[in-house]
């Protein structure tokens, strides 16, 4: 069987190939990841606010009737949270302290409990419906200074590093709210520093999400937890993935002179059904298939389906009758 890891790295390997991306392939996926991310770790956390309202709320500014000032506000701090990340991505590992930890979670709480942002807690904490019992608060100092030094002097593979680094945040569980979402962040940050996009835990996986760190919390294996994270990366390279090679094979279908059939049935004036019947039955004939598996035919074809048509409108001939006159 082979390593997930492994697979992952083939898939950065071919997204590298595309490298340097441009501006406007940059900008587009950093905002959709930014409106993603930013609806998908607040509704994680009980945001209520939908992934369109989400980008209402962050890209336009306006407020959403019936949601809450908290939730508007969280929707904005970590989408400036996500900016600010954005902008520390050519840094290393090396480059994250406690101070990277503690702004971070700052923009997280900012305006929301002002008093706790960017501040370690002082107090117990619980997480409702859980057994675990999280470290002592006269701990966290220390735990964190661990926590920092591990992370700056870590060999292991990028991706491992990565998602080790986000157990190990929520597991000390620094702060008294936000943690879930530095620690998500910080794993992106991570990730992109080591070239690989930012992962997204989707809404439907909260269930398994937290199930799969409370059962490593509890002394239990980390693999449902391993496979959960590295799955959303893989999920996120798919999507640069498609964006990026989709782009590419249109170039080369462009050099080729060739059209995908919804392409070819617009050029010649011809609905789809039609196209694919007269290819069904051997009017038209398949140039060749793309990547997709869709039907590609050539510029040079037009001539012929005007012919299909004249012989059938004009003429009144059979498919039997216009295939043998196209044989000819």
């Amino acid at each position: 069987m082979i390593n997930i890891l492994t697979i992952l790295e083939v898939k950065k390997q071919r997204l590298d190939g595309f490298k340097p991306f441009s501006v406007d392939l940059v900008t587009n996926m950093s905002e959709w990841f930014k409106i993603e991310l930013t609806y998908t770790s607040n509704a994680i956390e009980g945001n209520t606010l939908s992934r369109a309202e989400t980008a209402l709320v962050v890209e336009k500014g306006l407020t959403v009737d019936g949601k809450t000032l908290q939730e508007h506000l969280e929707a904005v701090n970590h989408a400036q949270a996500f900016d600010w990340v954005m902008q520390r991505i050519d840094t290393t590992k090396r480059d994250i302290t406690e101070s990277t930890v503690l702004d971070l979670h700052q923009l997280i709480l900012q305006k929301i409990v002002d008093n706790q942002a960017g501040r370690y807690r002082t107090v117990p904490v619980r997480i409702a419906g859980s057994t675990v019992i999280m470290p002592n608060a006269m701990r966290v100092p220390e735990l964190m200074g661990e926590y920092i030094l591990w992370l700056q002097k870590n060999t292991d593979h990028p991706l491992t590093v990565a998602v080790d680094a986000h157990f190990k945040l929520v597991s000390i569980h620094p702060f008294v709210d936000g943690n879930g979402r530095t620690a998500r962040l910080l794993m992106n940050l991570l990730l992109m520093q080591a070239g690989y996009p930012p992962a997204i835990i989707q809404k439907e996986e909260r269930k398994q999400y937290i199930a799969s760190i409370e059962k490593a919390q509890l002394g239990g294996s980390l693999a449902d937890y391993y496979a959960l994270m590295y799955e959303a990366v893989n999920r996120s390279l798919d999507i640069y993935l498609e964006a990026l090679e989709g782009k590419e094979q249109e170039k080369v279908l462009k050099k080729k002179n060739v059209l995908k059939i919804g392409e070819f049935a617009e050029l010649v004036g011809e609905t789809v059904p039609t196209i694919r019947y007269w290819t069904k039955e051997g009017l038209l004939s398949v140039v060749e298939y793309s990547q997709g598996g869709y039907q590609l035919y050539s510029q040079n074809q037009v001539a012929i389906i005007k012919k299909i048509r004249k012989l059938q409108d004009g003429d009144r001939l059979t498919i039997a009758e216009i295939k043998k006159e196209l044989a000819n």
